[in-house]
């Protein structure tokens, strides 16, 4: 029997299994009398030995089969759970886990399951214990260790710096590939500065160098022998990078090695996608989840890819713009029977718009039942106390949202707990309890969707900010004291910025900041940060339900259109010129007692001229990006309208202050404006 056939099926259902296993043994852990947890967490486990050995992944059958056997011990009340076998149990999850992502990433699901094997049927015949855990994990180090060594696979960080470091971990999260490569130059090379830039103009085209070994200014005044080395970051292939170096003359060999980063746990993943709607709205204390609830009514829910819906948004978005042309069609007509059938065909057609959208519109909980687990490892780590509270995760976003917000997440979330929430003793004497409180919260407001991470730590210490920012450049000292605590904040998001002393492998406070903020806004949304000294911080991420079909105000500038999303805007207005004021070489206006500056939108974008008398009122789009505000300038409002949001495609990325583009109901392209880039 074909069992490719039923792969998808099995990922998806493994992971189901998975996620209930992590909820079940948090819960476990923090109620070990509790019996029914350990009865859900053994029927997951039951059920995903058979369907792995069903499907031939004989190692994931064997590992699940031993961690049955301590579990049906702890059921049957014949084995007391302690610490150190919740630890064997967890790392053996970590195990199956990284097999499933294997699996789904088209590999075989195989892995050594020896080790933890040998310390499962050490807790079922009864002589296992912590002094003989840490001596296997030394050994299973130890023999990690000469593996990567006998496969080439370096072991050493080659002296990269704190900041190269935590770049390349990034990088990595993000998917690229880092590697360290070595390119060696043919004996008789002449120019070999000449050949090193043509190296690094090939390489930079496919990605980013890091560092160089030597030094850019040293390889650049050929003070090097015949080899120069580098980190480099790419999206390509190892085999792609090296036969384009390869492909330049006088290259003699080149070495390409992935360089070895600090190991993370890898995070739970996502529940997979189900029409029942999560019951558990709020976590118990330290860090648990509640499971999901399946449904119980048969035949009510059916999988489907989400590839399938993304297919069927897209023909919708055709027809969106079809129906856009009809309604011009019908204006310009004037015949009163087509103008019925076209207002009835909105009718129909926005009903089926609110269907599709509703279908693609899963819960935050996909991504919220990750951390939990990931909060249990890590303050166990950093040897805190911490309560993970979980607040909405039945709140509701596109899935594309969805597939995006949990790198960001997961960040914040890391920053909180290393940085934010001080050590027992430090609480206490601060007059705090010694465990600290996370709150991960979501709710609906409007078109958006916000989510909460808010932490009873330290706060941030703007002094220190402050400080750093100068020293960095980032703020000039003559304008530092008319900083307020607001805008002192917001330099945490400055590309780079850091206050940490000692760069974590955990996090770093202000060092990947910019990352998530460049993550957030690729996404339409913002973020935004709030903190009081001893009480704690609170990151506000704002995002747009969907990312397929938005709302925008279409204007006219000369004889071009463009879309301003109504998630940026404030409200339109009309200024006379004499109301048009002058400051710092800036043209500004007075909205509502508050001083904005103009953006024209014709300098901004170069729109030619058509030669028309203008008139002396103005027409502006009042927009906002957080706290800031700006004035676009545009000839008239043309009005509101539903559009579909379409790319630019590969060959015009990174266009200033277009996010992409829609079409008419004339036939028109119209560029969709980002607000966020015209916004300083």
């Amino acid at each position: 029997m074909d069992m490719n056939q039923y792969l998808d099926m099995f990922i998806e259902e493994a992971k189901e299994h998975l996620q209930a296993i992590n909820a079940n043994l948090l819960l476990l852990e923090s109620d070990p009398g509790n019996i029914g947890h350990v009865k859900e967490i053994f029927r997951s486990a039951h059920t995903l030995k058979g369907m792995s050995a069903t499907m031939g992944f004989e190692d994931m059958a064997n590992l699940t089969h031993e961690a049955e056997n301590v579990l049906d011990l702890i059921r049957n009340q014949k084995l007391t759970i302690t610490s150190d076998i919740m630890d064997v149990i967890f790392q053996s999850v970590d195990l199956i886990e990284s097999m499933v992502i294997d699996i789904t990433e088209g590999g075989d699901g195989s892995a050594d399951v020896s080790v933890p094997v040998k310390k499962l049927r050490a807790i079922v015949a009864g002589d296992f214990s912590a002094e003989q855990e840490v001596a296997a994990a030394a050994v299973a180090e130890e023999e990690a260790v000469e593996a990567e060594k006998a496969e080439g696979t370096p072991v050493q960080e080659h002296d990269l710096d704190d900041y190269a470091l935590m770049v390349l971990e990034q990088s990595k999260e993000l998917g690229n590939n880092v590697v360290w490569i070595q390119v060696t130059l043919n004996e008789n090379c002449l120019l070999k500065a000449a050949r090193s830039y043509m190296v690094f103009d090939q390489l930079e085209s496919m990605g980013e160098i890091i560092k160089t070994k030597p030094s850019v200014e040293d390889i650049e005044n050929e003070r090097f022998e015949l080899s120069f080395e580098l980190a480099y970051v790419t999206m390509q292939s190892v085999e792609k990078v090296r036969s384009a170096i390869l492909n330049i003359s006088e290259i003699q060999d080149v070495t390409i090695e992935p360089i070895q980063l600090k190991k993370q746990a890898p995070p739970a993943p996502a529940v997979a996608e189900s029409a029942a709607p999560a019951e558990e709205k709020k976590a118990p204390s330290n860090a648990q989840a509640t499971p999901a609830k399946k449904t119980t009514a048969g035949g009510k829910t059916i999988r489907v890819d989400i590839d399938r819906l993304d297919i069927l948004m897209n023909l919708f978005s055709e027809l969106v713009i079809d129906r856009g042309r009809l309604e011009q069609l019908a204006r310009e007509i004037g015949n009163g029977e087509l103008q019925e059938t076209v207002e009835h065909m909105n009718r129909i057609s926005g009903d089926l718009q609110n269907i599709i959208l509703t279908m693609r519109m899963v819960p935050v909980e996909q991504v919220f039942n990750r951390f939990p687990r990931m909060i249990r490892d890590l303050q166990k780590e950093l040897h805190k106390k911490v309560n993970l509270e979980i607040i909405g995760a039945e709140t509701e976003l596109d899935r594309t949202v969805i597939d995006e917000i949990g790198d960001p997440l997961n960040h914040l979330l890391r920053n909180s707990l290393d940085h934010g929430i001080e050590s027992p003793e430090d609480r206490k004497r601060a007059g705090k309890p010694e465990e600290g409180t996370i709150v991960l919260r979501a709710f609906h407001s409007g078109n958006h969707v916000f989510i909460e991470v808010k932490d009873d730590g330290a706060g941030i210490n703007k002094e220190k900010v402050l400080k750093k920012a100068i020293e960095r450049g980032i703020v000039n000292p003559a304008n530092a004291d008319s900083m307020s605590d607001k805008q002192i904040h917001e330099l945490l998001f400055a590309a780079g910025f850091s206050t940490a002393e000692v760069v974590s492998d955990i996090s770093g406070r202000g060092v990947g900041l910019d990352v998530v903020k460049s993550k957030i806004e690729s996404l339409g949304g913002s973020v935004s940060v709030e903190s009081v000294r001893g009480q704690g911080t609170t990151f506000l991420i704002q995002l747009p339900l969907t990312l397929s079909i938005i709302s925008a105000m279409l204007v006219q500038v000369n004889d071009e259109k463009y879309a301003v999303p109504l998630s940026s805007i404030i409200e339109t207005a009309v200024f006379k010129k004499d109301q048009i004021m002058m400051a710092h070489r800036q043209k500004v206006i007075d909205f509502r007692g508050r001083v904005v500056p103009l953006v024209s939108l014709q300098d901004i974008f170069q729109v030619p001229d058509n030669g028309a008398e203008k008139d002396d009122d103005v027409s502006v789009v009042i927009v906002r990006k957080g706290e800031k505000m700006a004035g676009l300038v545009v000839d008239s409002f043309i009005g509101q309208q539903e559009i579909v949001l379409k790319t630019l495609g590969k060959y015009l990325v990174n266009v200033f202050a277009i996010s992409g583009a829609t079409i008419l109901g004339d036939g028109q392209v119209a560029l969709i404006i980002d607000c966020n880039a015209l916004i300083k």
